[in-house]
């Protein structure tokens, strides 16, 4: 079985996925470690602006983050958890 992974930039919206890796320089790293955003985590993609910004839920709350943050986290998938 493979493991498909895509950014979460261009995952599909209203889906859950597993974060598997964060790409992002230490200081962004840390900051998104902070707000519950960690390798192994849920999240659901929300909103996609043409902005560039990003609504995603991760922990029950809702962050918007920039798509060169969200294009540098890599996402698996959940299917029937």
């Amino acid at each position: 079985m493979s493991v498909d992974l895509q950014t979460l930039w261009t995952a599909k919206l209203n889906k859950k996925y597993s974060i598997e890796n964060v790409l992002i320089e230490n200081n962004t790293a840390r900051r998104l470690e902070a707000l519950g955003i960690n390798e192994g985590t849920p999240v659901y993609p929300l909103t996609r602006k043409k902005s560039g910004a990003m609504v995603i839920k991760v922990r029950g709350t809702r962050l918007a983050i920039g798509k060169n943050i969200s294009s540098n986290i890599e996402v698996k998938e959940v299917i029937n958890e």
